[in-house]
């Protein structure tokens, strides 16, 4: 079956390709979660336009993705944890936490989209990965104190 890709997907495709998958994939997951739609000659007409409209909002929104990004380069998060012996932590700095600390710091950031590649279980400093776009990724520098 023939279908048109309404945004990106992942092990798939990017917006706006024609696609050939099995009827059952496409019926029961892409089409039903507005992933795609059928490739008909006027689909294909018509989703030019929404292609358009589609790529102007990702430009803007990645024009304020990147300033974000200039912002959250050169901030630092401080996080208080209880301490054990031998500066190990009572627990784990989460996303939710360092999502927390950015607020307060007066960066709206969505914890899903904060990425620690390995637990902080220890005092110190540690760069944390914030994906603000598709194309655009943060470093945030997390302090993690005493408290």
């Amino acid at each position: 079956m023939k279908i048109i890709l309404r945004q990106d997907v992942e092990h798939l495709g990017k917006m706006g390709e024609i696609m050939t998958v099995k009827d059952g994939y496409a019926r029961n997951y892409l089409i039903p979660r507005n992933y795609a739609h059928y490739a008909t000659p006027g689909a294909i007409r018509g989703f030019e336009s929404e292609k358009k409209r589609y790529l102007a909002q990702m430009g803007k929104m990645k024009e304020i993705a990147e300033l974000l990004a200039a912002k959250l380069t050169e901030t630092q998060v401080s996080v208080g944890m209880k301490v054990g012996e031998e500066g190990r932590l009572f627990g784990t700095v989460t996303a939710q936490m360092i999502a927390d600390e950015l607020a307060i710091l007066g960066h709206q950031v969505d914890r899903r989209s904060i990425t620690i590649d390995e637990p902080i279980k220890t005092l110190g400093v540690f760069d944390v990965k914030v994906k603000l776009h598709p194309e655009v990724t943060a470093f945030v520098k997390v302090w993690v104190i005493s408290a």
